[in-house]
Formats: C-alpha cells, structure tokens, sequence
C-alpha cells in the first residue's frame, strides 16, 4: 500500500526531551500523543522511500521539503557565482548607474490600460466643452485631451447579490393589491450567466472549493450553499458542452500534439476498485487527468480528460477525429511507455526538460557530468530562445538550430556513450541510468534537429497540468464521473481561453448568453473568433 507523504513538524530538542519525561512520568496528553504518531509515521515514510531503487538523498530532501530547489535552471541548479559587483568609484560603477534598467516583466505598476475588466465612466468636464472659450486667457478654445484616468478598487462578495424591494400597495375596499414593477434589466432569473462563469472560473480555474466559496459568501451575508453552486456549473456545463467539443475537433486537426496526465481521485471509481480487488479481476484501476495541448494556425488548444484511459489512449481518441488529407502530426511526450499506444500514427518526439531533470536530481553526488550535460543543455535551450524572439518560421528555426545545437548535442551523445564506455560512470548508478534514458531515446529527444517545428519539451503540457493538480490539492477528489467531466469542460475552455489571451470570464458568459447560436455554430465560438462573432451579430441587429 502507498503511504502518504508525511506532514512535517518543527520539534526542537528542549520540546522532544520534555515529551520524554512526561512520557517516563505516564503523563503524556493528547498533543504528545499526535507529535509522536507523526515522528514514527515520518520514519517509516522515509525508510520505505529508501527501499526504492530510485531513491537518492537529493529526491528525499525534495520531498521533505528540506533545502529543495524552487527551480530547475541551472544557475540555480550548479550554483553559480553571482557576477561580481565593481569596485566603488570605478568606470564600469559609473556606467552602470547611468544605464538604464529594464524592470523585469511583472514588476512595477500597473497602468489604467491594464484594468481592462474595470467598469468604466466618463466624468464631462461641468461647464465646459471642446471648441468653448478659454475661461483662463479667453483669446483660445480649448480642445478635447486625452482623459486622466483614475482607478478606484473596492471589496465585495465575488457573487454580489441585489434585493429588490417592490413596494405594494393595497386597496381598503376592494382588497386589490398594486405592486411596482422592477427596473429594466433586472432580468427574470435569480442567478444569471455570470454566476456560474464566476464559480467555474473559481473552481476549476483557481482550485477554490465549493464549500470554501460558500464560507466566503456568507462572510459577505449572501448564502450560497454547495449545493446550489454544483447545481449552476452543471447546468452551464451543458450548455458550455458544444463549444468543448468543437475544440476536441478543432485541436485534432493540429499540428503538433503535448500530452501527459496526472493522478485523480473520482470516489464512483475508487467504489468500482474495491469490487475490482475483490472480484480479483484484471481490470485498470487506475484514475487520471489527461492534458492535450494541440497548436493550430497558431492557435493552443487545451484539452482535459478525467478517467481510467491514460494521455496515449485519450490522445488516440482526439486524433479520430482527424481529416484523413492531413499529414501525421508531431506527438510531444515523455518516455513513459503508456503515452505511446501502438495504433498512433504520428512523428513521436520526447521531452528534453523530462531527460535534463533527470541530471538535475543527482546534481550533488555527480557534480562533474551533471554540470557538462547541463551547461550543454543550457546552451541550446538559449539557442531556441532566440529563435523565439526573433519569430522565425518552423523552416528557419530548424535551419537555425542545425547551424547552432547539432554539433552541440553530437559532442553530447559522443561525450556520454565515452563515459559509460570507459567506465567513467557506472551504468547501475543514478547518473549513469540518466545517460542511458537520455541515449535510449535520443533520436525522439533531438526530433528538433531533423523535422521543422517540433518542440524540445513538453512544458506547455506540464503547465496545463498545473489547473488539474490545483484543483486535487483543494477539493482532493471528484465525486462522480459526471463531476470530473463537469471539471473538463470548464478548465477545458478556461485554459484555452487564458492560451489565446481572451478573457476567460468574458468567454464563459458569452457562451451561456448564446447558447442557441452555440449550438447551431459551435466553430464561430472558439476563443480566438467569439469577439468577432459577437462583432457581426451586433452589426445585424443595427442594420
């Protein structure tokens, strides 16, 4: 059975020895007791970690959260010295104070162009208008200037709710009653279409629970039970449906397919693997969320699927769908063996990132390889950095990368296979089985240097997992495959929304408020069209 992680407890020696002495004394209370069950749960979690052969004091370390690395970059990975900063008074000081900083991306204030979401109002000047005689000089007209613009943020539930009160009036005589009507466009229903882009998007899209949202809520003196929640994200799911699947249709005819999964908990299926283990079958009983991210014209489409069928075998039901006329596309992986079903007709590419992390774990007991195979690495992850910045074509970042990182990862290959051949590395060691998945699969992991296009990792897969994993840390499980298929659907459209840089609010509410126009033309409300198509609409209805 797979034990837990244990959770980690700050116990100072002064506190271990005074649980100690009340132990001799028969004195322990409830708290000594749960330190201890957690001191024995934490040493037989690690021994069982040892038994692994995989195991090295630097995963270990990671795992318990003991000096573990934020980040994989190998500056931060080798220790790096920092630059060294000039002596005071020198030239190059001086230079440097009058050069001009760049503030990283992120950093500073944000600008009014950057509320985009912000209710706007136009405040008119109260006694003058363009063209009007300067009040000041009275020779000049003024004229119309770019507004100031001030930006005011206040707090509020993130479900605001509006009573209306209707006053009533009736008759002494008669009995009759008049009651005054609502303002226009109040609307005729309790929870409109942004109720539930709201929950989805804090649910699915930022992993807050349901119940939490109804603690929040209620801070805010507006009840909105779980249940309540459940129930409008689902009924928007139906209808969000449509759009989710023509984004399964639209990503099948892409060019290049990431795809990877993660481990889920569905509590219908984890009822199904008890009657499994019983029966004694053969059955799967493994759960898990696939992610797809497809690239179209340009386009990320990101794909989620909860369930027994791992990345491979959703992956093969995506491409299904495929035009018949169209080539085979690139497939982005890592090596697993269950993301490559043998009924997949495509160009098959591994993960470079899933390969250098391999060296970046054992970095401190094989300091000397590491350190070549990395700074390698790093040489050529630079090179396709500028050919990103450059925005060359597939054909010429190919040409570009032939010219800059073959001759880097031949010396690489030639490099490693002389290790492992002169018996510089033991191949039984935890650096040499990394030379020996990187020489394994070498040809999928250098696709990059023979077929125009194809990435060098699977990090954009790895990212769109991200919205998955969220989701488990906070709600821990679906409840039933209707839940989890609730769940793809809307981090379906909320991430592809988020890659295509359309407001994934915007886009949830538009959908729900067209729902008619969804169904009957479901390619005209992709993320990277609906503004356009609600551009066309509203040029109809004026016409």
């Amino acid at each position: 059975m797979k034990r837990r992680k244990p959770e980690l407890i700050d116990l100072g020696d002064e506190e271990f020895d005074a649980i100690i002495e009340r132990s001799k004394a028969g004195a322990l209370n409830g708290q000594d007791r749960d330190t201890l069950t957690a001191l024995y749960e934490t040493h037989r979690w690690v021994f069982t970690e040892l038994e692994k052969s995989n195991a090295t004091l630097a995963r270990l370390r990671k795992s318990l959260s003991i000096n573990a690395q934020k980040t994989e970059k190998t500056s931060t990975v080798l220790n790096a010295e920092k630059d060294v900063e000039p002596p005071a008074g020198s030239v190059e000081e001086t230079i440097g104070e009058k050069a001009e900083k760049k503030k990283p991306k992120g950093h500073g204030r944000n600008g009014a162009s950057a509320y985009t979401g912000a209710e706007r109002i136009e405040v008119p000047h109260p006694s003058l208008k363009p063209g009007d005689p300067c009040p000041e000089c009275e020779r000049g007209k003024v004229y119309e200037q770019e507004p100031q613009r001030l930006v005011r943020l206040r707090g509020q539930a993130p479900i605001p709710a509006t009573l209306l009160e209707l006053q009533r009036l009736r008759c002494n005589l008669c009995g009759e009653v008049f009651t005054a009507a609502p303002p226009a466009g109040v609307g005729e229903k309790k929870y409109d279409e942004t109720s539930a882009s709201v929950i989805g998007l804090l649910k699915y899209g930022s992993g807050l629970p349901f119940n939490r949202l109804a603690r929040l809520e209620g801070s805010f003196g507006i009840p909105l039970p779980a249940s309540t929640q459940w129930g409008l994200v689902e009924a928007a799911a139906e209808v969000l449906t449509p759009a989710y699947e023509e984004l399964i249709r639209a990503a099948a005819q892409g060019d290049i397919f990431h795809h990877d999964d993660t481990s889920m908990k569905i509590l219908a299926l984890l009822e199904e693997n008890r009657r499994i283990e019983q029966e004694g079958t053969k059955e799967r009983t493994g759960i898990f969320t696939s992610g797809v991210v497809a690239i179209l014209e340009g386009h990320r489409i990101a794909l989620f699927f909860t369930g027994r069928q791992h990345a491979g075998e959703n992956l093969r039901d995506v491409l299904a769908k495929r035009a018949a006329e169209l080539g085979r596309p690139i497939q982005m992986c890592d090596g697993s063996s269950r993301n490559e079903p043998e009924d997949l007709d495509t160009i098959l590419a591994n993960c470079l990132a899933h390969g250098r992390r391999k060296f970046v774990e054992v970095t401190e007991s094989f300091p000397r390889e590491c350190r070549h195979v990395l700074e390698v690495l790093r040489q050529v992850y630079k090179n396709d950095a500028v050919t990103k910045k450059r925005g060359m074509s597939p054909k010429r970042r190919l040409r570009y990368h032939k010219a800059h990182s073959a001759a880097l990862m031949r010396e690489l290959k030639s490099w490693m296979n002389q290790q492992l051949t002169d018996r510089q590395v033991e191949p039984n060691s935890a650096v040499g089985e990394a030379f020996s998945y990187m020489l394994k699969r070498w040809r999928k992991l250098t696709l990059f240097l023979r077929k125009a296009g194809a990435p060098l990792d699977n990090n954009i897969c790895e990212r769109a997992l991200k919205k998955a994993i969220l989701h488990r840390k906070n709600a821990l499980f679906y409840k039933t495959t209707n839940g989890a298929r609730v769940g793809d659907v809307f981090m379906s459209l909320i991430y592809t929304a988020e890659l295509c840089e359309a407001n994934p609010f915007d886009y949830l509410t538009e959908l729900q408020k067209h729902a008619d126009q969804l169904r009957s033309a479901p390619q005209e409300w992709m993320p990277w069209n609906y503004r356009a198509t609600l551009a066309a609409l509203a040029e109809a209805a004026t016409a």
